[in-house]
C-alpha cells in the first residue's frame, strides 16, 4: 500500500490469487458465507480479496476491476455484514445509473440476505410512484435507485428520508459523477449524513481519477481497490473488428447470426431507431429477436430482458441501456453493429460476454465512417485486434432476402408509428371532450344553484306576503 494524495492504493495480482483464501478468512460472519455457498459463489474473486478487508475497517473505498468480476458482492457483502451487527431500516443507498441494473442489484442483495429476511426497493423512472411511495413507507433495509427518481421521492414523498443512512454506493460511479447526474446527485448528496458518519464506496470498470468528481462524492481517506489495469478488458473475451461498407451491415449482421446459430448474442447499436428495425428485420428472417431501448416502458423493458435471461429469445438488440452491469451469465457474443461514440462505453458493452471466468466472443463493425473512433478503441484498451474472417461471396447471397426483410421492417415501423399517432390524437380528442363535458356540467350546476336561489327567494317573498296579509 502507498499514499498518494490521501488515495491509497491496493493493487490486486492479476495471475496470482492464493488458493487458501475464502469468505470466512476475510472475515465475513457464518450466515453470508453460507448465503454466498448457497449462491455458487465457492471462492472470492479478486476484487472481493481485496474490498472486503478494507470495508471491514469502515474505510471509504473507490473500486476499480473488469466488468463481471464481482462488484456487486463486493459491496452487497460488507453492507450486510454490517446491517446483522447493527440492524436498522433505511440501512444503504445504491445509485446506479440504469433502471435495469437497479433491479439486477435488488436481486442480488435479496439473494444474500435472504437468510436474514433483507428488504429492498427499487426506485427507479418508469413505474408508478404511489406504489414506490408506498415501499418506501414501509422502510426497507436497502434503496437501490436512479438519481431523478430518488430526488422526485425526496421532494415528495412525505416522511421519506435518508438522514439516517449508513452506506452509500454509487455504482458505474464514472457515470454517475457524470455531468447528467450533477443536479440530481448534488441534491441527494445535501440531504444524507454527513461523510464522517457513512461509509462511501465507488465501483466501476472504467473509473476516472478527476479529484473534483471525488471530492463531490464526499469521501473520506479512500482506499483506492484495483485489481486490473485502468482499461482493461477480460482475458478470456477474443475480440475482433470487421472492416466493411456502410451499406452492407445489416447483411453482414444476418450473415453472422445466421453463422452463431443456437448461441446467445446481444447486438449494439446507437440509436432507438435502429435497434427496432434491426429486431424487425431479423425477426422477418425468422431469428428469435427482442429489443431493449430507452423509449419503451419500463414494464416492457424488464419483459424484454427477462425474455433474454430466460432464453425465451436468443437475440437481445439493445442500445447503451444495456452496456452497463448486467449480468446474463450465458451472452456469447457481443456485435458492435454501431461503434460507440465514448470509447468507454465499448468496454462496457463487451464486458456482457466473458463474465465471472467464462470465454466470450465480440466483434465490433468498422466502417469508412468510423475509423477515427475505432483507432481511440484500440489506442485505450492498449492493444490493436483481429480482423474477423468472413466470406463476402457467401454473405452475399443473403443481400435479396435481407433488403425484403428491410423493406417490411421499415412499413412496420411506419404503421406502428401510424398507431402511435392515432392513439395520442384520439386521447387528446377524448381530453378535449371531457374537458368540454366537465364545462357544460359546471354550467348546468350553476345554472341549477341559480334556479334554486331564485326559488328559495321566491319561496320567502311568498312566505312574507302571506305573514304580512295574515
Amino acid at each position: 500500500m502507498d499514499n498518494d494524495n490521501n488515495l491509497t492504493e491496493v493493487n490486486g495480482d492479476e495471475n496470482h490469487v492464493q488458493e487458501n483464501i475464502t469468505f470466512k478468512s476475510l472475515g465475513l460472519n457464518d450466515v453470508l458465507c453460507e448465503a454466498c455457498e448457497k449462491l455458487g459463489w465457492k471462492t472470492p474473486t479478486k476484487i472481493q480479496c481485496e474490498a472486503l478487508p478494507v470495508a471491514c475497517q469502515n474505510r471509504d473505498i473507490i473500486g476499480l476491476a473488469e466488468t463481471g468480476s464481482g462488484k456487486t458482492g463486493a459491496f452487497a457483502l460488507p453492507i450486510l455484514q454490517a446491517l446483522l451487527t447493527t440492524p436498522q431500516r433505511l440501512f444503504a443507498l445504491v445509485l446506479t445509473p440504469t433502471r435495469e441494473l437497479a433491479y439486477q442489484i435488488s436481486e442480488q442483495f435479496e439473494a444474500l440476505g435472504a437468510s436474514i429476511g433483507v428488504k429492498c426497493a427499487v426506485i427507479v423512472g418508469g413505474m408508478d410512484m404511489m406504489s414506490q411511495s408506498i415501499a418506501l413507507a414501509k422502510k426497507p433495509h436497502i434503496v437501490i435507485a436512479t438519481p431523478g427518481r430518488l430526488v422526485d421521492h425526496l421532494e415528495n414523498t412525505k416522511g421519506f428520508s435518508l438522514r439516517s443512512i449508513r452506506y452509500l454506493v454509487m455504482d458505474e460511479a464514472d457515470r454517475i459523477l457524470n455531468m447528467d447526474f450533477e443536479i440530481d446527485l448534488d441534491k441527494i448528496l445535501k440531504i444524507l449524513p454527513p461523510s464522517s458518519t457513512r461509509s462511501t464506496y465507488l465501483y466501476s470498470a472504467t473509473m476516472t481519477k478527476k479529484v473534483a468528481k471525488l471530492q463531490r462524492a464526499s469521501l473520506r481517506d479512500p482506499v483506492k481497490v484495483e485489481v486490473s489495469e485502468k482499461y482493461a478488458t477480460v482475458e478470456k473475451l477474443q475480440q475482433a473488428y470487421l472492416f466493411i461498407p456502410a451499406k452492407f451491415k445489416d447483411v453482414y449482421l444476418v450473415s453472422i447470426l445466421n453463422d452463431m446459430n443456437g448461441k446467445s448474442v446481444i447486438v449494439f447499436s446507437s440509436t432507438c431507431t435502429t435497434t427496432l428495425r434491426l429486431a424487425l428485420l431479423t425477426r422477418n428472417l425468422g431469428f428469435t429477436t427482442v429489443p431493449l431501448h430507452g423509449q419503451m416502458s419500463q414494464t416492457k423493458r424488464l419483459g424484454a430482458l427477462n425474455k433474454f435471461k430466460g432464453k425465451a429469445r436468443s437475440i437481445l438488440i439493445a442500445t447503451d441501456v444495456a452496456s452497463r452491469g448486467l449480468d446474463i451469465p450465458h451472452v456469447d457474443i457481443v456485435i458492435n453493429y454501431d461503434i460507440p461514440t465514448h470509447s468507454k462505453d465499448y468496454i462496457h458493452r463487451v464486458g456482457r460476454t466473458a463474465r465471472a471466468g467464462r470465454s466470450g466472443k465480440s466483434i465490433t463493425f468498422v466502417t469508412q465512417y468510423d475509423i477515427e473512433l475505432y483507432q481511440r478503441i484500440e489506442h485505450l484498451i492498449g492493444k490493436q485486434l483481429p480482423q474477423y474472417s468472413t466470406h463476402e461471396d457467401e454473405v452475399m447471397l443473403f443481400l435479396e432476402r435481407v433488403n425484403e426483410a428491410d423493406r417490411q421492417a421499415r412499413i412496420q415501423m411506419k404503421e406502428m408509428e401510424d398507431e402511435k399517432k392515432g392513439s395520442r390524437q384520439n386521447r387528446k380528442r377524448k381530453e378535449k371532450q371531457n374537458g368540454d363535458f366537465d364545462e357544460t356540467k359546471s354550467t348546468n350546476k350553476r345554472r341549477k344553484h341559480e334556479s334554486n336561489d331564485s326559488e328559495n327567494g321566491f319561496g320567502v317573498k311568498k312566505h312574507l306576503k302571506k305573514k304580512r296579509k295574515n
